[in-house]
């Protein structure tokens, strides 16, 4: 294929995993990850470093639409990033020296336990006359600390996986924390934007980053970002999830078609 023919797949790709990024609160990179393995035969590391690039400035535009939706809590917020930025970079480092059929097949394990998890949750979500539901929580009734390991969870998750640090804080912010799943979503995504620069960093110091594959998947993910987060408000809560445990599964089977 010639190099315009790459370049406009490139931005089409990025702009269909831009938009189920925005819907999802994921950036993208979990479905990224297993078609640049697919459909570029990328190892599972380039293929992490190469999604981290298309998933950088996604995540910034997602997380500023979340924002105009429903102001996030700073606070919240910087302390599960301060919390993941040194755990982004171990994790990375763990992931860089693991045989990358191996790590994808990890992979594979962690997004199949994230998908039954929110099926589970929107089986649960859905409403129930005989069962009293729980009472959202105000970020603001934890204390600080609780998000800084929360983000150093999502951290060590971000660095092994490339992504998908946000994906496991959400579901303990929607459990836990009592968070509506787009308030969470909010969340997660502005705790790890800093350990996704560390996580980049680290996958590109390695050669582990396609620049010429991620950066026009970047440009085109950037389109669609806003009608992908218009969407997830407009969903009811139980079909989001499911949605996401969906999306999940599908990523998963990508991943096992590879490994």
């Amino acid at each position: 294929m010639e190099w315009y023919g790459v370049v406009l797949a490139c931005l089409a790709a990025g702009a269909l995993i831009g938009f189920a990024g925005g819907v999802l609160g994921i950036g993208g990179g979990l479905l990224a990850i297993p078609l640049l393995g697919l459909m570029l035969d990328m190892d599972q590391q380039a293929a992490q470093g190469t999604a981290l690039i298309m998933v950088l400035p996604a995540v910034l535009m997602t997380v500023r639409k979340y924002n105009q939706k429903a102001k996030i809590n700073l606070q919240a917020a910087g302390a599960g990033a301060a919390g993941s930025i040194v755990f982004t970079w171990i994790g990375a480092q763990i992931a860089l020296g693991i045989d990358p059929v191996l790590l994808r097949r990890i992979y594979a394990a962690f997004v199949l336990s994230i998908a039954l998890f929110y099926f589970y949750q929107s089986r649960r979500s859905e409403p129930r006359q005989s069962r009293p539901q729980a009472p959202r929580r105000n970020v603001e009734d934890f204390h600080k600390g609780w998000f800084a390991l929360i983000g150093t969870v999502a951290g060590l998750a971000g660095g092994i996986f490339g992504v998908g640090g946000s994906v496991l804080v959400v579901p303990i912010l929607t459990t836990v924390f009592r968070q509506t799943q787009t308030g969470a979503q909010a969340l997660a995504l502005t705790m790890v934007i800093p350990g996704t620069f560390v996580a980049l960093f680290a996958y590109a110091v390695h050669g582990q980053a396609d620049w010429t594959i991620g950066v026009p998947m970047a440009l085109g993910s950037i389109f669609l970002v806003p009608y992908g987060v218009r969407l997830a408000y407009s969903l009811p809560e139980p079909r989001l999830k499911l949605t996401f445990a969906c999306m999940l599964l599908v990523i998963m089977v990508l991943l096992l078609i590879k490994a």
